[in-house]
């Protein structure tokens, strides 16, 4: 099947590219915006199917039950390639009398995705009594490293996450320093300046348990430092990263990322924050927003134009902004309001600027607060420029290669979770007289929601693996759009399973539905991953 699903998406990238070419082999960014349904879901299905043989590779490797979770992600995916196929035929230029199509619609699909077949996977998987999934592969440094992020979000992150979550506090001081001991905010940054850098399966691996046991106060802890290093790691000078790389990793110093603003969230290149070139350094003014943990943070990794707004994104450029830091125990104690700040400083030529906050209210993914924050004559001395002017854009885009992966990481560890609470729901629940997890319904839920859980997660190793030999910048996008979106629809299930309490507090299913809405949206929106990165990234290549 997997083959003839290529051949499908190589048709029908081709028919694509010719839509979009601007005459000289590029692609029009005018002609793209009439495709951009299309596209979106032709970066969509590209992924599964990328998934399905990641997921193939993984199951062949173990045992029946591997290679029949393997099988039935596969069917799912050409499935849906199929069903969109066969309803834009004339939008996407195929001829369904092309063998390989005819042929694609084969029987197994229908035998690997009738109710007998996945009610036999939901009852197996509902009867295995096993270490999770997730461990099948796994060489004994990264299973130590699994082992060793599980016992801590276990013990650490998860006794506190419901009170986190219901009372939208910050992360406690005692479990950052819990987490600072134990290397969280150095594990993408090499030992060389004070790091834990192993890998990025390494890296995906600690996210996806932190992740498990809560999205805003574990997996996401190390995705701000992530992306900052990557960028200093790229752009900056011996000197910065001596200075700065130590401290981050060691947690001495935490990090918030402002590159988004009001008016030009996932359109980087229209962001109008300046930064003017005075004596010493630079002038800051503007407004950011989405500055997650910016209340908690001591620096600020901010993108700001110190070109014209004609130069779009070549005018852009990074900076490390220190800022005072309020945490926990502050909060406590009344010192600083902990959705809000103010503070003023005085540049060496006797300039005085301001810097202002407020917490942004969100519906989840919470513990570590995301800031709108106003810059207004904020100096920066010329020492904190991470590269040269102009190339900020680049380094930001170093990073926030890194934080896709990371992110869908995340994604999976909240799958994860949810998946697990379902699991053990339906073992204990009676309906009408019966286990719930002994009807049919219930077994091909679980079903799915296995196979979806683990393609992502196949997915995400095999991206890991291709990052850590230099590549994998295009895969990264791919697993972040998949397992992001899938990540909507294993907890919407998961929660569908509990039933009535699936609404309430009482389980924490419900605060991961909630944390799970966010991942399609930030750190690359899925739609400017589908249409911007994969799409004209993919159609560019078919042109050449």
């Amino acid at each position: 099947m997997l083959q003839h699903a290529h051949h499908v998406l190589d048709r029908i990238a081709r028919r694509l590219a010719a839509l979009v070419n601007d005459g000289s082999g590029g692609v029009s960014t005018a002609r793209l915006e009439h495709i951009q349904p299309e596209l979106l879901a032709f970066a969509r299905h590209l992924a599964q199917i990328r998934a399905a043989e990641a997921l193939a590779v993984w199951g062949q490797r173990h045992g029946t039950h591997e290679v029949a979770l393997a099988r039935t992600y596969e069917a799912l995916a050409c499935a849906d390639l199929c069903r969109w196929t066969r309803f834009n035929e004339t939008a996407l230029g195929l001829d369904p009398t092309d063998p390989p199509f005819s042929r694609f619609e084969d029987r197994a699909i229908e035998e690997l995705l009738g109710t007998p077949a996945l009610s036999a996977l939901g009852k197996a998987i509902l009867e295995r009594d096993v270490e999770p999934a997730g461990a099948l592969g796994l060489d004994e440094l990264h299973r130590q490293i699994q082992r060793e992020f599980q016992t801590f979000a276990d013990k650490e992150v998860a006794p506190v996450a419901e009170h986190i979550h219901r009372h939208d506090a910050l992360i406690p001081e005692p479990l950052l320093r819990a987490m600072a001991k134990l290397g969280v905010f150095g594990i993408s940054i090499p030992e060389d300046y004070g790091g834990s850098f192993v890998g990025h399966k390494a890296m995906i691996l600690a996210t996806e348990e932190l992740s498990r046991a809560s999205l805003g106060a574990g997996g996401s802890v190390i995705t701000r430092p992530e992306i900052c290093a990557k960028a200093i790691l790229k752009g900056g000078s011996d000197a910065q990263k001596q200075a700065w790389l130590p401290a981050i990793a060691e947690g001495r110093k935490l990090v918030s990322v402002a590159v988004t603003e009001p008016d030009a969230g996932s359109d980087v290149a229209r962001l109008k924050a300046t930064a003017r070139k005075v004596d010493g350094g630079y002038v800051l003014n503007g407004e950011k927003t989405w500055c997650t943990f910016a209340g908690r943070a001591d620096w600020l990794c901010l993108l700001a134009r110190t070109g014209t707004p004609q130069d779009g994104h070549r005018g852009l450029t990074l900076f490390l902004v220190e800022k005072p830091s309020r945490t926990s125990e502050d909060h406590a104690r009344g010192d600083g309001g902990e959705h809000a700040f103010q503070y003023t400083a005085t540049s060496p030529a006797g300039l005085v600027g301001t810097m202002t906050g407020n917490a942004i209210p969100t519906i989840g993914y919470r513990g570590m607060h995301s800031f709108s924050i106003g810059l207004e004559d904020w100096f920066v001395p010329d020492d904190h420029r991470i590269g040269a002017e102009g190339q900020g854009f680049y380094l930001q885009m170093e990073g926030f290669a890194g934080g896709r992966i990371q992110t869908a990481a995340r994604a999976v560890g909240v799958m994860e979770a949810a998946f697990r609470s379902a699991l053990s729901y339906v073992k204990d629940r009676q309906v009408f007289g019966k286990p719930l997890a002994s009807l049919p319904l219930t077994q091909v839920k679980v079903a799915e929601m296995a196979a979806r859980l683990q393609a992502a997660r196949q997915l995400a190793y095999a991206v890991g693996d291709l990052m850590d030999a230099g590549e994998g910048q295009f895969e990264a996008s791919l697993v972040k759009l998949l397992s992001c979106k899938d990540a909507e629809w294993v907890t919407r299930e998961a929660m569908q399973l509990h039933g009535g309490m699936g609404y309430s507090e009482e389980y924490l299913v419900s605060r991961l539905w909630q944390d799970a809405r966010v991942l399609s949206i930030f750190e690359g929106a899925e739609e400017v991953l589908g249409l911007l990165v994969i799409g004209r990234q993919r159609l560019a290549e078919v042109l050449k």
